[in-house]
């Protein structure tokens, strides 16, 4: 989906400021969501892309505003609430008790909770290469056009290397499960992945530098023959 996620080429936004010395978390609550989140994502209750896409659909606004580690509480509040694990209004009412500094939190109702998920229910986090055989269409050095694609769901596919042409200069020609397809249950769609390189005044314009490249990992579907 085109959303402000894809900020990649915007102007606006000012220079990459990058801190001396800088620390790995900036505040204490994002070391406890980056904890939060990494037991999570072995419990087997989402998947990395879906986990993606609900970042991407975050308010502009909010996502602007959240940060890093913001979008990840973000995502995790989400999909917690829709799965029945974490209701919205267990959250809130937390939230209530924290800020109103009680002794004692009020006990939880697990009687509705959908935990521990049923096998069948459970879902693998990462990303996923399958073994299995595929034969690429693309090979090495050919030259390719990334698809002017614009779906309203999860895509890997960066908005400004739409339609632009490069090169491939690397063929993964195992069976990588199509992220697209499976952030929202669609299918594990296996299918090699390429790097494919791009100048950046392709992507660009004569603005960009002209002894700059770019080298993106694109999944077959996302390609096209010239």
């Amino acid at each position: 989906m085109n959303g402000i996620h894809d900020m990649g080429g915007l102007h606006g936004f000012g220079t990459v400021e990058v801190e001396f010395d800088e620390p790995v978390f900036h505040s204490e609550w994002e070391s406890r969501v980056f904890c939060i989140t990494q037991v999570l994502d072995t419990l087997e209750i989402w998947n990395l892309d879906e986990h993606r896409h609900e970042i991407e659909r975050m308010n502009p606004v909010d996502y602007l505003a959240a940060g890093y580690y913001g979008r990840w509480l973000f995502a995790m509040e989400q999909l917690l609430d829709r799965k029945g694990i974490v209701s919205r209004e267990e959250m809130e009412q937390r939230i209530a008790e924290y800020r109103a500094d009680v002794r004692h939190y009020s006990p939880l109702d697990n009687s509705r909770r959908r935990w521990p998920l049923a096998p069948g229910e459970r879902v693998r986090w990462g990303a996923w290469r399958k073994e299995v055989q595929v034969t690429p269409r693309f090979a090495a050095q050919q030259q390719v056009r990334v698809r002017n694609i614009h779906p309203p769901g999860h895509t890997r596919v960066t908005n400004y290397v739409r339609g632009k042409t490069g090169t491939i200069v690397q063929v993964y020609d195992q069976a990588w499960v199509f992220p697209d397809t499976r952030a929202h249950y669609q299918g594990e769609n296996v299918q090699p992945v390429y790097s494919v390189r791009f100048s950046a005044r392709t992507l660009w314009g004569v603005q960009a530098e002209a002894d700059v490249f770019n080298h993106i990992d694109l999944s077959e579907d996302h390609l096209e023959s010239l």
